[in-house]
């Protein structure tokens, strides 16, 4: 089987350092941490120090985007985030499906403390709730669902939201915007180029026919069904990603003058169906098989 070429991303601007040290003091003002997550690549979208930072913290994990995903994988990943002790919402943050069950969740989730509260003579007490996730995943499409207004900037441009931002959702339920910050360092090839598919990190900072061909690849292996309806080929089993990649440009006519295939058209065509839906509902990470 064709290997896969490899593709490096390594990105840690500045501002997200100070911005993880921001978290860490605002984290001691909160009840609960709820993480926003790309549900086509939960792990990848992850930033595993945001465990660290959250600490004993009862935790809410968003698969955002789970209307561009695979359902019944995000099913089964829903599954292994309860099982690792997580809350788990599935939301589409753009058409707010999923987003009205955030207030109950986190209510369930925190219903210990509120409890002690009432015990104490506190009923009606604010709960606060930290809203954590890597740039480019939604949260602040997120909130602004939650908040039924325009309460988080929103910005396909990482670290757009800087400041602390308090913002009431109803109630007793307060969140906190916080800065999106990527790890120090993606946690490998794979999850760097998952990132870089989905648009979390601009592809133009990488060989995006690489990209591409990679792409065709995992399609090919996981969805081969999904390059025979959308470009009108059998992918063959023995074929490079390269070649795959001619045969689709080739296909769609992207040719340039010499009859060549026009590859980089072809990858920036590919790129931009998949991030917009266009390939159906799929996946780029699979929880284990033994999983829950």
């Amino acid at each position: 089987m064709a290997q896969y070429e490899r593709v490096d991303v390594n990105w840690f601007p500045g501002h997200m350092a100070k911005a993880k040290r921001q978290i860490a003091e605002d984290m001691k003002q909160v009840d609960a941490v709820c993480e926003i997550v790309d549900a086509r690549i939960p792990i990848a979208s992850r930033n595993p120090d945001i465990d660290e930072l959250a600490g004993d913290k009862p935790r809410l994990m968003a698969l955002n985007r789970a209307d561009l995903a695979d359902p019944a994988v995000t099913a089964r990943w829903a599954a292994w985030f309860r099982a690792k002790g997580f809350a788990v919402l599935e939301t589409d943050a753009r058409s707010g499906k999923g987003t009205a069950a955030f207030a109950g969740t986190v209510r369930t989730l925190l219903r210990d403390k509120l409890e002690a509260y009432a015990a104490r003579g506190q009923t009606g007490r604010t709960l606060r709730v930290m809203v954590v996730g890597i740039p480019n995943v939604g949260k602040s499409t997120f909130i602004n669902k939650i908040a039924r207004r325009k309460a988080a900037a929103v910005s396909d441009r990482p670290g757009v939201t800087r400041g602390r931002q308090w913002i009431s959702v109803d109630r007793g339920l307060e969140l906190l915007d916080t800065p999106g910050i990527l790890p120090p360092r993606i946690q490998s090839p794979e999850a760097g180029e998952a990132l870089a598919v989905t648009g979390a990190v601009k592809d133009v900072i990488l060989d995006r026919e690489t990209l591409a061909a990679n792409f065709l690849l995992r399609l090919r292996d996981r969805y081969p069904g999904v390059i025979e309806e959308r470009y009108k080929f059998c992918p063959d089993p023995e074929a490079n990603g390269f070649a795959l990649l001619e045969t689709a440009a080739r296909k769609r006519g992207f040719l340039v003058s010499g009859g060549e295939c026009d590859t980089e058209r072809m990858s920036a065509i590919l790129l931009d169906e998949f991030r917009g839906g266009k390939l159906g509902r799929l996946s780029l990470e699979f929880p284990p098989e033994d999983a829950v």
